[in-house]
């Protein structure tokens, strides 16, 4: 079991910009991400016309971090997933109580 605070940083993006948001997690010193296809609904019918530009399909990612990178992984996948701009996705971060099997990066 982990001794160490973990945070866990979950992304609901664009499916199109999945690859990115994967990308920028990692670079931005994430150790691994976990991911899967979904789809969307709510937020295309409350814009009206401009919901007609929002696509349904949908990449979510699972990144555990420790708390020193969980700010820079957030803001890295906020900028490629472009989450900022209405329609385009969310991602928020959790305390993890516990975990088992997380590797660091570190021996």
């Amino acid at each position: 079991m982990a001794d160490q605070p973990l945070h866990l940083l979950t992304i609901v993006t664009q499916r199109k910009l999945g690859d990115a948001v994967l990308d920028a997690a990692l670079e931005a010193g994430a150790t691994g991400a976990t991911f899967f296809y979904a789809q969307g609904t709510g937020v295309r019918q409350k814009l009206g016309i401009l919901g007609m530009f929002i696509e349904s399909e949908k990449q979510v990612v699972f990144v555990v971090t420790d708390p020193a990178h969980a700010d820079a992984v957030l803001a890295a996948v906020t900028k490629a997933g472009r989450l900022e701009e209405p329609g385009m996705g969310f991602a928020y971060v959790q305390e993890v109580i516990k975990a088992v099997g997380f590797y660091s990066g570190k021996k």
